[in-house]
């Protein structure tokens, strides 16, 4: 065979051509190629096929059958389906080489432009499973050996360019190097075509190219003239890339890759960098490609401080500019991060160079990463009309964390491809506008997961890839605005049509009325306004008492002082409904907030507003289900008030339980609402440090910087309010999140649970993680606490506990409303043995602890390798990059099967997991299971990154309210000269804020729940590994040490269990609620 090739031209020159690892070595064997065959490279399908016809070559026979069965799908008609097309690509990187594939198989005349002339960049992208199957159906492996062996799931930037790049010149793709894009040149006159602006010099048959679609490929730094972007920003975030020379040594081979770990739910690891190299990391990732190839998210304290950022500025810019980054402590500072990371088995760590021959390390922002509201527009002039496309980068940049840039972008490059079909099939121009808008609504929500499991089967169309697909989710009509034809009037866009007519919503007077319609029917309530209708208290427990009947009969309120109602119907509506104050009881009575009660009482009326109750009055029927109030900010305030309590509050709450045999109530009963300022504290509550004992019932101070709170930038916590950015941890500053604090009984400070000081000597103390703390049952979320009359006589002579007071709890008489008193008499206290508890969603192998010790499994189902496994995958990696065409037609078979496998093939996976001689008889298998271990993995810690930057979004949009919040505020409580309208447009704005608050708060409970889920499933499967250690030795060498430390380890597996089954029944219930 090398004979035939040294002797044929063309076979040399073929060969050449598959191995070329430069872009300038694939352009010139390219261009050999087809000069010993006498053709001219850019001509479209019919040079493929004159190629195909004259190399007959043993060597490309098997690649010319990977693209004539892609070819010969009935979607591209033989190459005839755009074959009167012209289009121009705009950018040679991944998604705009894909994106010509498509276009050439469909039979267009394609040309590309790239301002670059070669491809340097070494940075790995992480694949997808149908973008592996996808590469390798183009003979991705015929151009790159080591595609994706074994478990591999990632391959480098460079390495995926030129392996298209070389499909694409096969396919006729025409190819024009260092010309960069300009913009668009209009038809000069009647009967011309579109053309680009290109620079520098373009060629002439390129300058006068006419093209009737353009696809804008082309990175986020450039979207065509017509396109609207959003900017989505976070917290400051700062990722740092870097790549080590892989020398492919025995041990670079033995040290394992990391898919993927992150602070949120795997705080011990980087407390540990911290404390080892001073390094503070959000998260990071190692993949070993071409190079072994690390980034991370640095936070700036910690640049400053180690000397890599000379100064701070408030431009990121200028943060990160080449004159403020010192490329010597850079470099340290990567070093020092990889050598942990990998134990420092890399050895030595020389860089790799980039295209300047410099070290391959950045550092760069990701705080805003931009959005084109649409993907696509049509332009006419002169009856020419033009397709504009946009697709990689240029329609959304990828949030690298997440590893979904390519895998978007190549559905995006499908997307486009089947809008030029429909488009040169004769589709209307709105038509094509409004299915192609229909998939753009997808692509943000698409993940492994809700794709089309069978990814053999994925083809142009979309409906092969997406199993809820909708293309008229998008109307022609919403779609006009993309419509543009030059040289007219421009079309309004919706947005932009005043709206002076239009009446508004969640008015003043429209929050009046609901208020006087819940309250109606109870004795002595009268709403007439938002303010002294209200200053008894007696209004707002009618309105609690009607959202939420049972927890006290309207009676017991006769002898109870206004401001003891009020804090009692505060504190319910906190615990009961999810509403959080936002001013204190004192303001409620005194009628000294009106703006601040009005913003209280919307919430109530966005909450439920929609949900239908019963007759007026206290005796209509009450309602179990509640749609509008957010059931995770119900599940973490009992979760953080589980949190503060102390450890013996708890033994004499459990005391209380064995004695009287009742359910525990919320911590604080039938005292006064934490909601007011404590008179005196109680003996079973932390004490007030003095600095944090300033007046803050009203509401309009700040507890720690005692500075004016307005009503969108108050925070209640423990009936304190506070700034948003006051209520951070002590230790660390980070912000705190609900269910994810506790104060410290002893100072007073508040800190996040990693930097909690231990109160001191406890069982099981060492882990403080978020993943060691107590979750509320389930049906605990919902316990009743009434107000004093329940507790004391009604004749209302109970006196304020003195400082004197004994600590001794004291026995105390129970009123129990009707409804409770028919509860209790109901309550059956032994369960049922047939009782099944309530189904659960699927979850992994190892869910439950008896499930994790049958198996050996991690993440889908793999154990931890040893160090002589993983030379043996390594090795058995390098030798499939020269696997036979049988072993490839394997893999591509395995890659192609579906990702979620049925029970029965799941327990035949497990069974062969457990026997690991049985394992290297089924290679493949191994190389299934090691593959949906890492997907796992991955899954975990795409899901982390995805929460942690939406958390960052909500704050950094939660500051945009309080800023414009403010302003408002402002004018409202000086409004003395103002208009009426105006004082009522003003209203109306601040309503509105309070009311995207109160949905981005409700959003971020969501969010902390999923927070609580990771943490929990983080912290399990490290119990499970440290377990396994204990139970895979023999019996006989146990020593009474080692099966303590056994037990303790079982122990504490259990208990991770069942607070990970507590969420997984919040879960549900939460689900079955929104299907009520």
């Amino acid at each position: 065979m090398a004979s035939s090739a040294s002797t044929n031209p063309a076979h040399a020159h073929f060969e050449s051509f598959l191995q070329a690892q430069l872009c300038q070595d694939v352009l010139s064997s390219f261009q050999g190629l087809c000069g010993a065959l006498g053709l001219e490279p850019g001509g479209g399908l019919p040079q493929y096929r004159k190629l195909k016809a004259q190399l007959n070559y043993w060597s490309a026979k098997s690649l010319w059958a990977k693209l004539d069965k892609r070819a010969e799908q009935p979607v591209y008609q033989q190459g005839r389906a755009c074959a009167r097309t012209k289009c121009l690509v705009v950018g040679a990187g991944p998604c705009g080489l894909r994106a010509a594939v498509e276009l050439a198989l469909l039979g267009a005349r394609v040309v590309l432009v790239e301002k670059r002339t070669k491809f340097s960049r070494h940075n790995v992208l992480h694949l997808w499973p149908f973008t592996i199957h996808d590469l390798r159906a183009l003979g991705a492996k015929k151009f790159y050996g080591r595609f994706c062996t074994g478990t591999l799931d990632h391959i480098s930037i460079r390495q995926l360019q030129l392996l298209l790049l070389k499909v694409v010149l096969l396919l006729g793709v025409e190819i024009h190097w260092g010309v960069t894009f300009t913009g668009l040149q209009p038809p000069p006159k009647k009967g011309s075509g579109w053309r680009a602006r290109l620079q520098p010099h373009p060629p002439a048959p390129l300058a006068n190219y006419e093209f009737d679609v353009l696809i804008s490929a082309a990175g986020g730094k450039f979207v065509p003239e017509g396109f609207t972007v959003r900017e989505m920003r976070g917290k400051l975030a700062i990722g740092i890339t870097v790549n080590f020379v892989n020398r492919r040594t025995v041990e670079e081979t033995q040290v394992p890759e990391i898919s993927g770990v992150a602070r949120i739910y795997n705080q011990s690891f980087f407390q540990s960098l911290l404390k080892a190299t001073g390094i503070d990391l959000e998260n990071i990732v190692y993949y070993k490609d071409d190079t072994h190839y690390f980034v991370m998210t640095a936070k700036k304290q910690c640049l400053l401080r180690l000397g890599v950022l000379r100064q701070d500025w408030p431009e990121i810019d200028r943060l990160l500019g080449s004159a403020n980054v010192v490329p010597e402590a850079l470099q340290r500072f990567v070093r020092a991060a990889a050598d942990f990371a990998t134990n420092g088995k890399l050895g030595k760590l020389e860089f790799a160079r980039d295209a300047h021959g410099r070290p391959d390390i950045s550092a760069f922002d990701f705080t805003s990463m931009m959005r084109a509201e649409s993907s696509a527009r049509v332009q006419e002039k002169d009856g020419a009309r033009l397709l504009l496309g946009l697709v990689g980068d240029c329609l959304v940049e990828p949030f690298w964390p997440l590893g979904t840039g390519v895998a978007r972008g190549f559905l995006a490059a499908f997307d486009a491809a089947w809008m030029v079909k429909r488009w040169a099939e004769g589709a209307g121009p709105l038509e094509v506008l409004a299915e192609r808008e229909s998939l753009y609504q997808l692509l943000s929500q698409t993940s492994p997961e809700n794709m089309h499991r069978n990814v053999a089967q994925y083809e142009l169309d979309p409906a092969t890839r997406y199993p809820t697909l909708n293309l008229r989710a998008v109307t022609p009509h919403q779609v006009q605005d993309l419509y543009d034809v030059m040289a007219k009037e421009p079309r309004r866009r919706p947005s932009d049509k005043p709206d002076a007519g239009k009446p508004a919503t969640g008015t003043q007077e429209e929050l009046l009325r609901w208020c006087r319609e819940q309250t109606a029917g109870y004795p002595g309530v009268h709403v007439t306004d938002l303010s002294s209708s209200w200053a008894d208290g007696r209004a707002l427990c009618a309105l609690v008492h009607r959202l939420r009947p049972g927890l006290l009969e309207p009676a017991e309120l006769r002898g109870v002082g206004a401001l003891e109602a009020t804090a009692w119907a505060l504190k319910v509506a906190e615990h009961e409904l999810g509403i959080p104050p936002v001013l204190s009881a004192k303001a409620v009575v005194a009628g000294s907030d009106p703006l601040g009660l009005i913003a209280y009482l919307s919430h109530f009326h966005s909450t439920f507003k929609n949900t239908a109750h019963g007759p007026g009055g206290p005796e209509g029927p009450a309602r179990q289900g509640f749609p509008g109030t957010s059931s995770a900010v119900l599940f973490l305030g009992k979760l953080q008030r589980t949190l503060q309590r102390p450890r013996a509050q708890d033994v004499l709450q459990e005391n209380r339980e064995d004695t009287g045999g009742k359910k525990p109530r919320l911590e604080g009963e039938a005292k006064t609402p934490s909601t007011e300022e404590p008179p005196v504290p109680e003996s079973d509550v932390p004490p007030t440090p003095p600095s944090q004992h300033q007046e803050a019932g009203a509401g309009d101070l700040c507890a720690l910087c005692g500075e004016h709170l307005y009503i969108l930038e108050r925070l209640c916590a423990d009936g304190r309010f506070f700034h948003r950015s006051c209520f951070r941890c002590h230790t660390c500053e980070a912000t705190l999140w609900p269910g994810g604090y506790r104060q410290h009984p002893e100072d007073g400070h508040f800190y996040c649970l990693q930097h909690l000081p231990q109160e001191g000597p406890e069982e099981d103390g060492g882990d403080q993680g978020p993943g060691s703390q107590d979750l509320p049952a389930a049906e605990e979320a919902s316990m009743p606490s009434g107000p004093s009359p329940a507790v004391t006589p009604p004749e209302g002579t109970r006196a304020a506990p003195s400082p004197g007071q004994p600590t001794q709890p004291t026995r105390r008489l129970i009123r129990l409303s009707s409804p409770e008193r028919q509860r209790l008499s109901s309550l059956q206290l032994t369960p049922e043995p047939e009782l099944e508890p309530p189904p659960k969603p699927p979850r992994s192998c190892a869910a439950l602890a008896r499930q994790a010790l049958e198996g050996s499994f991690v993440g889908w189902g793999m154990p931890v390798q040893s160090p002589q496994v993983l030379v043996a995958t390594e090795e058995e990696q390098e030798q499939s990059a020269s696997s036979s065409e049988e072993e490839e037609e394997e893999e591509e078979a395995a890659a192609g099967e579906t990702t979620a496998l049925g029970s029965d093939m799941e327990q035949a996976l497990v069974t062969l997991a457990k026997n690991s001689g049985t394992m290297s008889k089924y290679p493949t298998w191994q190389r299934t299971l090691l593959r949906r271990a890492r997907e796992e993995e991955m899954k975990r810690f795409c899901k982390a990154q995805a929460v942690q930057r939406r958390l960052h979004e909500i704050e950094t949009a939660l500051g945009d309210l309080e800023a414009e919040g403010m302003k408002v505020e402002l004018a409202l409580r000086s409004q003395g000269g103002s208009p009426e309208q105006q004082n009522t447009l003003w209203m109306e704005q601040l309503l509105q804020l309070v009311q995207k608050k109160n949905s981005l708060l409700a959003e971020e409970a969501e969010l902390m729940i999923t927070v609580q889920e990771l943490n929990l499933e983080e912290k399990q499967w490290h119990l499970d590994q440290e377990l396994r250690g204990y139970l895979n030795q023999e019996g006989a060498l146990k020593t009474p040490a080692d099966r303590q430390a056994e037990e303790q380890l079982l122990k504490k597996l259990l208990d991770v269990v069942n607070q990970r089954d507590t969420l997984i029944r919040f879960q549900e219930e939460l689900r079955l609620s929104e299907l009520a």
